[in-house]
Protein backbone atom coordinates (compact mmCIF):
# COMPACT_ATOMS: atom_id res chain seq x y z
CA UNK A 1 0.00 0.00 0.00
CA UNK A 2 1.22 3.46 -1.15
CA UNK A 3 0.61 7.11 -0.07
CA UNK A 4 0.13 9.59 -2.97
CA UNK A 5 1.15 13.22 -1.80
CA UNK A 6 -2.04 15.32 -3.20
CA UNK A 7 -4.88 12.36 -3.48
CA UNK A 8 -6.70 11.07 -0.46
CA UNK A 9 -6.69 7.74 1.01
CA UNK A 10 -4.40 4.80 0.50
CA UNK A 11 -3.33 3.10 -3.22
CA UNK A 12 -2.60 -0.51 -4.45
CA UNK A 13 0.68 0.14 -6.59
CA UNK A 14 -0.32 -2.12 -10.07
CA UNK A 15 2.49 -1.12 -12.05
CA UNK A 16 5.17 1.44 -12.71
CA UNK A 17 6.68 3.38 -15.32
CA UNK A 18 9.59 5.78 -15.42
CA UNK A 19 7.85 8.52 -15.46
CA UNK A 20 5.15 7.38 -12.74
CA UNK A 21 3.22 5.09 -11.62
CA UNK A 22 -0.48 3.17 -12.36
CA UNK A 23 -2.30 2.74 -8.70
CA UNK A 24 -5.57 1.51 -7.92
CA UNK A 25 -7.49 3.51 -4.52
CA UNK A 26 -8.47 1.75 -2.11
CA UNK A 27 -11.54 3.19 -1.39
CA UNK A 28 -13.19 3.70 -4.38
CA UNK A 29 -11.08 0.72 -6.65
CA UNK A 30 -10.74 3.41 -9.40
CA UNK A 31 -7.27 2.74 -11.58
CA UNK A 32 -5.16 5.64 -12.58
CA UNK A 33 -1.59 6.91 -13.83
CA UNK A 34 0.07 9.23 -11.29
CA UNK A 35 3.05 11.07 -12.45
CA UNK A 36 5.83 11.39 -10.66
CA UNK A 37 6.83 14.73 -11.44
CA UNK A 38 4.01 16.07 -9.77
CA UNK A 39 3.57 13.35 -6.87
CA UNK A 40 5.78 12.12 -4.37
CA UNK A 41 4.86 8.21 -3.48
CA UNK A 42 5.16 6.84 0.31
CA UNK A 43 4.93 3.12 0.92
CA UNK A 44 3.42 2.68 4.23
CA UNK A 45 6.10 0.48 5.41
CA UNK A 46 8.39 3.44 4.72
CA UNK A 47 6.82 5.89 6.93
CA UNK A 48 7.57 6.49 10.01
CA UNK A 49 5.94 8.24 13.61
CA UNK A 50 7.68 10.53 16.34
CA UNK A 51 7.79 9.67 19.46
CA UNK A 52 9.10 10.74 22.50
CA UNK A 53 12.12 7.93 21.82
CA UNK A 54 13.33 6.62 18.95
CA UNK A 55 10.89 7.07 15.62
CA UNK A 56 8.95 3.77 15.03
CA UNK A 57 7.30 2.53 12.09
CA UNK A 58 3.45 3.78 11.00
CA UNK A 59 3.18 -0.21 11.10
CA UNK A 60 3.78 -0.63 14.95
CA UNK A 61 1.09 2.12 15.89
CA UNK A 62 -1.49 0.61 13.44
CA UNK A 63 -0.57 -3.03 15.14
CA UNK A 64 -1.35 -0.98 18.46
CA UNK A 65 -4.59 0.48 17.07
CA UNK A 66 -5.49 -3.48 16.19
CA UNK A 67 -4.84 -4.48 19.79
CA UNK A 68 -6.29 -2.11 21.15
CA UNK A 69 -10.04 -2.61 22.78
CA UNK A 70 -10.24 1.52 22.34
CA UNK A 71 -13.31 2.36 20.09
CA UNK A 72 -11.62 3.95 17.08
CA UNK A 73 -12.76 7.66 16.87
CA UNK A 74 -14.52 10.05 14.08
CA UNK A 75 -10.99 11.03 11.65
CA UNK A 76 -12.96 14.39 11.75
CA UNK A 77 -12.76 15.36 15.28
CA UNK A 78 -9.29 16.66 16.07
CA UNK A 79 -9.51 16.24 19.89
CA UNK A 80 -11.14 13.16 20.01
CA UNK A 81 -7.96 11.83 17.43
CA UNK A 82 -5.87 13.07 20.02
CA UNK A 83 -7.43 11.30 23.05
CA UNK A 84 -7.53 8.13 21.47
CA UNK A 85 -3.29 8.22 20.76
CA UNK A 86 -3.02 9.09 24.09
CA UNK A 87 -4.26 6.38 25.24
CA UNK A 88 -3.56 3.42 22.35
CA UNK A 89 0.18 4.74 21.63
CA UNK A 90 1.11 6.88 24.72
CA UNK A 91 5.16 6.94 23.22
CA UNK A 92 3.74 9.38 20.30
CA UNK A 93 5.40 12.63 20.35
CA UNK A 94 1.90 14.62 20.26
CA UNK A 95 3.95 18.08 19.49
CA UNK A 96 5.44 16.68 16.58
CA UNK A 97 2.64 14.55 15.29
CA UNK A 98 -0.03 16.78 14.34
CA UNK A 99 -3.78 16.14 14.89
CA UNK A 100 -4.50 16.27 10.99
CA UNK A 101 -1.51 13.59 11.10
CA UNK A 102 -3.52 11.59 13.23
CA UNK A 103 -6.91 11.66 11.84
CA UNK A 104 -5.19 10.54 8.70
CA UNK A 105 -3.48 7.70 10.78
CA UNK A 106 -7.20 6.82 11.56
CA UNK A 107 -8.99 6.86 8.23
CA UNK A 108 -6.00 4.48 6.69
CA UNK A 109 -6.37 2.14 9.44
CA UNK A 110 -10.35 1.90 8.62
CA UNK A 111 -9.71 1.76 5.03
CA UNK A 112 -6.92 -0.86 5.75
CA UNK A 113 -9.50 -2.89 7.96
CA UNK A 114 -12.14 -2.60 5.79
CA UNK A 115 -10.30 -4.35 2.83
CA UNK A 116 -9.16 -6.83 5.12
CA UNK A 117 -5.41 -5.82 4.03
CA UNK A 118 -2.59 -6.98 6.21
CA UNK A 119 -1.11 -5.09 8.82
CA UNK A 120 2.92 -5.97 8.59
CA UNK A 121 5.97 -5.33 7.45
CA UNK A 122 7.40 -7.30 4.74
CA UNK A 123 10.46 -9.16 5.26
CA UNK A 124 13.23 -8.63 2.96
CA UNK A 125 13.08 -11.49 1.39
CA UNK A 126 9.44 -11.06 0.42
CA UNK A 127 10.97 -7.82 -1.09
CA UNK A 128 13.45 -9.05 -3.19
CA UNK A 129 11.19 -11.54 -4.73
CA UNK A 130 8.97 -8.61 -5.20
CA UNK A 131 11.37 -6.49 -6.66
CA UNK A 132 12.43 -9.14 -9.42
CA UNK A 133 8.92 -9.44 -10.39
CA UNK A 134 8.05 -5.87 -11.33
CA UNK A 135 9.93 -2.32 -11.17
CA UNK A 136 8.98 -0.24 -8.38
CA UNK A 137 8.68 3.55 -7.66
CA UNK A 138 11.23 4.71 -5.62
CA UNK A 139 10.53 6.46 -1.88
CA UNK A 140 11.91 7.53 0.83
CA UNK A 141 11.32 7.01 4.38
CA UNK A 142 9.34 9.53 5.99
CA UNK A 143 7.78 10.99 8.93
CA UNK A 144 4.14 11.37 9.09
CA UNK A 145 3.96 15.15 9.58
CA UNK A 146 2.76 18.19 7.28
CA UNK A 147 4.63 17.22 4.30
CA UNK A 148 2.12 14.50 4.02
CA UNK A 149 -1.11 16.44 5.56
CA UNK A 150 -2.94 17.27 1.99
CA UNK A 151 -3.09 12.90 1.27
CA UNK A 152 -5.84 13.14 3.72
Amino acid sequence: MISVTGLGGLFELVGSKKDGAIVRSLDDKSTRFVASRVHNFSHLESIEVYTIRDNVNLVEVFTAMKNSTEPLPSDKENSAAKAYFEKVYPEMDFERVYTSDMKKMIKWFKSLQANNVEIKLRDSSEEESDDTKQDTVSTTPDSVNADQAGTA
